[in-house]
């Protein structure tokens, strides 16, 4: 909640900037708030923005949006919210919010399926901004959707972009997002109560840790594991080798394949496993 005298602080700061805008010279301040303004522009959702003024830069949301009817994993709780306070009756508006750590874009950290692997909290700032890269099947994935990404497929990226660097976020394009505002239609259920939606292979994932020591694992789906899994191969792969993952990302096929930045922004929650993130990609 803001303190007396901020709205009229922060009015007062707008209009200064706005009368040293009219001179010919834009010094320090002012260009440090233009900037200021600029980037938060970019981190607002909607498709990609440009993130600076004449830089060439851009920024797409890959992250869905958080709300109560957001599909989930079977099994777990449901996310719930009422209304704490409004306007009219108490001066300022506020929600309160009731949710598994794992909704919506998240993070799945070693804690999650490794005892004594690391919580939320402990994640680098390193890891939390990363270099991107989009690894696409969604053309196989719309005829099989229990495809995953396998080895032959991050050699194949290879050979059209180049080696994937360390730390890098390798992020898996199966168009599933797409699907995102039916919880039926992104699960895929079948008759016999089976989900059917993409993710990763164990060996493509150890190739990767092994190989190229990248710093996570991303998906357009509601886990790392394809929905017909019987078990977490694929996380515990990730996980126990200390790294960490995303779920339920967005808008993957609106960024390059190579070339972006991925800045995660997730809570360090007390003792997390995880937690709702906001990533946004720019290049």
């Amino acid at each position: 909640m803001c303190v007396p005298g901020t709205i009229e602080a922060v009015r007062s700061q707008v209009e200064q900037v706005e009368e040293e805008a009219k001179a010919p010279r834009l010094d320090r301040r002012a260009a440090l708030l233009l900037g200021a303004g600029t980037a938060l522009a970019a981190a607002l959702p909607g498709g990609a923005r440009a993130a600076g003024q004449g830089g060439g830069k851009k920024a797409q949301d890959l992250t869905h949006l958080f709300r109560v009817g957001i599909p989930m994993f079977p099994g777990v709780p449901r996310p719930a919210r009422q209304t704490h306070v409004t306007v009219p009756v108490n001066g300022f508006y506020g929600q309160i919010w009731n949710f598994w750590e794992h909704t919506g874009t998240h993070l799945d950290v070693p804690a999650h399926f490794i005892v004594g692997g690391r919580t939320t909290p402990q994640l680098t700032l390193d890891e939390l901004m990363a270099p991107i890269a989009v690894i696409d099947i969604s053309e196989r994935a719309a005829r099989e959707p229990d495809t995953v990404v396998t080895t032959d497929d991050l050699r194949r990226y290879e050979r059209g972009h180049g080696r994937i660097k360390p730390g890098t976020l390798v992020a898996m394009n199966s168009g599933w997002d797409a699907r995102a505002g039916s919880e039926a239609a992104y699960r895929n259920t079948d008759a016999s109560g089976t989900m059917h939606f993409p993710g990763w292979s164990e060996d493509a994932i150890e190739w990767l840790i092994g190989e190229r020591s990248i710093a996570a694992i991303g998906v357009d789906t509601l886990s790392l594991d394809p929905g017909k899994a019987t078990a977490f191969v694929a996380h515990v792969a990730l996980l126990s080798a200390n790294r960490f993952g995303i779920e339920n990302l967005a808008n993957l096929g609106a960024i390059p394949p190579k070339g972006a930045t991925a800045f995660v922004g997730v809570i360090p929650w007390e003792e997390g496993s995880g937690g709702p993130a906001r990533v946004v990609a720019t290049w």
